[in-house]
């Protein structure tokens, strides 16, 4: 078969020479390839044939048999004209690649049709396990429309038991329902389980099998999970049984997130209306305080200290606080530390924090007792504590090297091949779907070798969610990319601000994914909103042709430094701009106008939306990282966070370097560090590890 190992572009026409442009802007990197450029383009033009059912994709396809993603081909022309596919080119295709990824999307298409189509007999034919709940929904359907009941299929009654499942699970149900043994106590049981996940769209179909007497009740449940105010309206004529009181309860739980004052006054009218028991009093209560404190409104701290410890949770220790903090009552967060259970109280935030308060009460040995092991951890609050005590910091890098043998293994793995060859094509979310599955059999050793391999075909990303655990954390080289450096320098520059801060904004944000996306439409690598780009495109002069240009890295990371220096401008310090680049400007400006004078880490402490606190640590964590990688010796964190009121300025310019340094006591530290999965980029919490943080731009959350 003929290959290549060097890196050159063709300048070709057709899709894959437009690919291949699109590639090389988004990696940045020459991607070692191992298939000609035309043998690419000519697998992109028979691929864009079989997409469309066109025929003349074998034709086109000739001599791609050996091909990493040739299987690709017929699957996808089969998948266009699935609606009239015969069975027997189905059982073909499926027979020779029915374990990959091509082959199990056309089983799921055409188990799709036989259930539109009733055509029971046959969809258990083709069903397998391990397809989805849909696709076992199915199953089941199929069973039972042959006369097998559902009544005692455990497999149904594990369906049963979860508060969601799929669109496609509805006939299913309908179908127990007219089997006459979904019970009212079976169908209660689901409504709770349902209430609990907050599903309302099960509650409510639940709900409308239930006999007409009691569907009344379960609608309450309904109501206070859609629009909790109307709930609470209407509480007061509510009957006092069990589901009615267990409908307040969760109509005040959600009330209190959008506006915990009204929930409080509706609790005081309606408490002395219903019997409600001592823990739903107390989960009403420990709501009520919890989301007070969020905004640090009067009477809030001694009211999560009143809790009784069977109404504590994690969120009101913490927050009792975070409250303290606020409100500089240095003894009361000693207070609220030691009410932690040790597993809380062992996290990093309150060993800090901690010894903080220590120090303010002048206890100044046992505060540096405390920072001196905090210290030895390459944290957000590990270089704070090191900050405190001057000492170098903690950053013990391991980059071991793969071994030759299971780099082999890897470069010869079938799955990780089709990865490897739908990243170089640009295709990226064909090329993830490949690599999730490729790496459920691969060892330690190998899943390694897999995330080198990608670092050097400039699949980025990769390596930062794959190394997410033990010394793998300490490799900062694969979880730290310094990419696109000449590109990030010059537009850094060009805004006058840090680049190691645009370095960190876009691990923090994206994780160097480059197409990501979120929920709220943000794109690209430093997630920008298209409009929030285009107003910066034309402040700054630049062109702009739609957010689509922003899954490029030029585009992107040029229009998002201009947007970190516009809010540098607005805010002043690195630390509360990113805080705006994160909630927006006007969540900012309002925690601002509440606490203007709080010094940068208790500020930080007190954000409201956890997401938001996280972010600012991470980001400022990782800009420590990527200023020791760009500059060996890093700018101290509190250089980086004066109190708001000053100025933006690039203190890579003026501030005195940490030293780095990495004793037996800090590695030994470090290995010792319990660690957390990373998360895609959406949501996460900052734990232990600065490294573990791999979360993205979420939306604001409280608390």
């Amino acid at each position: 078969m003929p290959m290549r190992s060097g890196c050159r572009q063709r300048g070709r026409r057709g899709w894959l020479a437009i690919a291949i442009l699109a590639a090389s802007a988004l990696h940045g990197a020459c991607v070692a390839a191992e298939w000609t450029g035309s043998q690419r383009e000519q697998f992109a033009q028979a691929y864009a044939e079989a997409q469309r059912g066109d025929l003349h994709w074998r034709h086109d396809a000739t001599g791609l048999r050996q091909y990493p993603l040739y299987p690709y081909l017929e699957g996808a022309w089969l998948m266009h004209g699935v609606a009239d596919a015969q069975p027997s080119m189905v059982r073909a295709y499926l027979a020779r690649y029915g374990k990959l990824i091509p082959g199990r999307d056309l089983r799921r298409a055409w188990l799709s049709r036989l259930a539109g189509q009733h055509h029971w007999r046959q969809y258990r034919a083709f069903y397998v396990p391990g397809l989805g709940e849909a696709y076992e929904c199915g199953a089941l359907q199929a069973e039972a429309e042959q006369g097998r009941s559902l009544l005692h299929s455990r497999r149904f009654a594990s369906a049963w038991r979860k508060p969601r499942l799929p669109r496609q699970c509805d006939a299913l149900l309908d179908l127990a329902t007219r089997q006459g043994f979904l019970t009212p106590s079976w169908l209660w049981a689901r409504i709770e389980r349902a209430v609990r996940a907050g599903a309302v769209d099960t509650v409510a179909q639940t709900a409308a099998w239930l006999p007409s007497g009691q569907q009344s009740g379960a609608q309450r449940f309904v109501l206070a999970m859609r629009d909790p105010e109307a709930a609470l309206a209407q509480a007061a004529t509510w009957p006092d049984t069990l589901h009615a009181r267990e409908a307040l309860v969760a109509a005040l739980v959600r009330r209190a997130r959008d506006d915990d004052d009204a929930a409080y006054a509706a609790w005081q009218v309606l408490q002395q209306r219903f019997s409600l028991d001592i823990g739903q009093r107390n989960r009403i209560n420990a709501t009520l305080a919890l989301y007070a404190a969020t905004s640090l409104a009067p009477g809030s701290q001694r009211a999560l200290a009143a809790l009784p410890s069977t109404a504590q949770t994690p969120l009101t220790r913490e927050w009792r606080v975070r409250v303290a903090l606020a409100r500089g009552d240095w003894t009361g967060v000693l207070d609220a530390i030691d009410a932690m259970p040790p597993s809380q109280r062992r996290q990093h935030e309150w060993r800090y924090f901690e010894a903080r308060a220590l120090a303010k009460l002048g206890r100044t040995a046992q505060a540096r007792s405390r920072w001196r092991r905090l210290a030895r951890s390459p944290t957000y609050y590990g270089f704070l504590a090191a900050d405190r005590l001057r000492r170098a910091y903690a950053l013990c890098p391991s980059n071991p090297p793969a071994s030759s043998s299971a780099i082999t293994a890897i470069e010869a793995d079938p799955g990780l091949q089709r990865a490897f060859e739908w990243f170089a094509l640009g295709r990226l979310a064909h090329a993830r779907r490949e690599w999730d599955v490729a790496l459920q059999g691969l060892d330690d050793s190998q899943r390694y070798a897999a995330a080198e391999l990608a670092h050097r075909r400039g699949w980025f990303d990769r390596p930062i969610f794959l190394l997410d655990h033990g010394p793998n954390l300490r490799d900062y080289r694969l979880r730290f990319p310094v990419v696109y450096r000449r590109m990030v320098l010059q537009d850094a520059n060009r805004a006058g601000i840090d680049p190691a801060w645009v370095y960190a904004t876009i691990r923090t944000e994206s994780a160097w994914i480059s197409d990501a996306r979120s929920g709220a439409g943000a794109i690209g690598l430093m997630q920008l909103l298209p409009g929030t780009a285009e107003r910066m495109a034309r402040q700054s002069g630049s062109s702009w042709s739609g957010g689509e240009s922003l899954v490029n890295p030029s585009v992107n990371i040029r229009l998002g430094t201009n947007y970190l220096a516009h809010l540098a401008d607005q805010f002043g310090p690195q630390w509360l701009a990113s805080a705006a680049y994160n909630a927006g400007p006007q969540s900012l400006q309002r925690w601002l106008a509440a606490r203007p004078g709080e010094p940068a880490d208790v500020f930080i402490a007190t954000i409201p939306y956890a997401e938001t606190r996280s972010y600012v640590e991470s980001t400022l964590a990782f800009t420590v990282i990527y200023d020791w990688r760009l500059n060996r010796q890093p700018v101290r964190l509190e250089d980086r966070m004066p109190a708001y009121g000053a100025s933006y300025s690039r203190v890579i310019d003026s501030a005195a370097r940490a030293p780095v340094a990495c004793s037996a006591a800090d590695l030994a530290s470090q290995d010792g560090i319990p660690t957390a999965g990373p998360a895609a980029p959406s949501a996460g919490t900052l734990g232990g590890h600065v490294a573990v943080s791999d979360q993205g731009k979420a939306g604001g959350t409280t608390p």
